[in-house]
């Protein structure tokens, strides 16, 4: 199990990068993150070219985090948004995921249909409805190794003053990591961390060309912030690189051109581990169990 309790308690804070299935995880590995967060939107951006709106539900975004948590052994942020409805669509949610490899599940104040934090439009449920979230989402773990984390939108809605206002009634209920989204300047975030920090660990959500400014992780880190997220990061990288890659290829015909930012078939098979994996399969050939007699 994760030890990512442990981890956040150091000064030193954690960067996750955003995966939405078992290849970028096994990347972000072999890169040495400490840990990956399994984004809810870049699952609707790759999986479905849907924006992020609600579209994508749990029972998908379960067999994806199935994939990821049989393949590797970072410790795995799930982004369950709202939990997928009541109280008890969140017992599931938590039972579920955390069955499937979640260390973290993240729920939202959000009502449904939900949407990207970053966008127009928001709306919320009560704070007290979120607690009842947040206590379910606690009895229902199996483990206390199993964090769960509390996002509140409410600062696009309600403003800064009502978001940490609500922010401390999801750490009295229980909540382990706590999440405001979508701060608009450094002194809001500040704001954030002196009013909540003191108590418990905090994220800080990146998202390049959104509401928040984007920061250094050593920045964030003398802010307050003992974990960084950075959820959509690898779609717009990939997004960019299909880019270039289908113009090379439309273009010339083939992809010569393209060969230098590509990996070729041998190395694309280590990475992926496949002289192990038949080397495992071998021995259980039929002709290690021939009759002897």
């Amino acid at each position: 199990m994760s030890n990512l309790r442990e981890r956040l308690r150091d000064t030193e804070i954690a960067v996750a990068p955003g995966i939405y299935d078992a290849f970028g995880a096994l990347m972000a590995e072999r890169a040495g993150f400490p840990a990956a967060y399994l984004s809810g939107a870049s699952i609707a951006y790759t999986r479905f070219g849907r924006p992020d709106l609600g579209l994508v539900g749990m029972d998908e975004v379960a067999s994806v985090l199935s994939a990821i948590g049989e393949r590797v052994q970072i410790p795995l942020i799930v982004d369950a948004d709202t939990g997928y409805g009541n109280a008890l669509n969140v017992i599931r949610t938590v039972k579920l995921f955390e069955r499937n490899g979640a260390h973290v599940i993240q729920l939202e104040d959000q009502s449904l249909p939900k949407r990207c934090g970053h966008l127009a439009g928001k709306t919320l449920v009560s704070a007290a409805e979120m607690v009842g979230k947040i206590k379910a989402a606690l009895d229902a773990r199996q483990s206390q190794d199993t964090l769960i984390m509390a996002r509140t939108d409410a600062i696009a809605v309600e403003g800064l003053d009502l978001a940490l206002e609500r922010a401390e009634k999801y750490r009295e209920a229980g909540a382990d990591i706590l999440f405001v989204e979508a701060p608009r300047d450094v002194d809001e975030m500040r704001a954030v961390t002196a009013r909540l920090g003191a108590d418990v660990p905090l994220l800080a959500n990146m998202v390049e060309g959104g509401k928040t400014p984007i920061l250094p992780a050593s920045e964030l880190q003398e802010i307050g912030y003992s974990l960084v997220i950075f959820p959509g990061g690898l779609a717009r990288a990939v997004a960019h690189l299909m880019g270039r890659y289908f113009a090379s290829l439309s273009t010339h015909g083939d992809t010569a051109p393209f060969r230098s930012q590509m990996i070729d078939f041998d190395d694309m098979n280590n990475l992926i581990g496949t002289p192990d994996m038949l080397a495992a399969g071998a021995r259980y050939d039929p002709g290690n169990f021939e009759d002897q007699s």
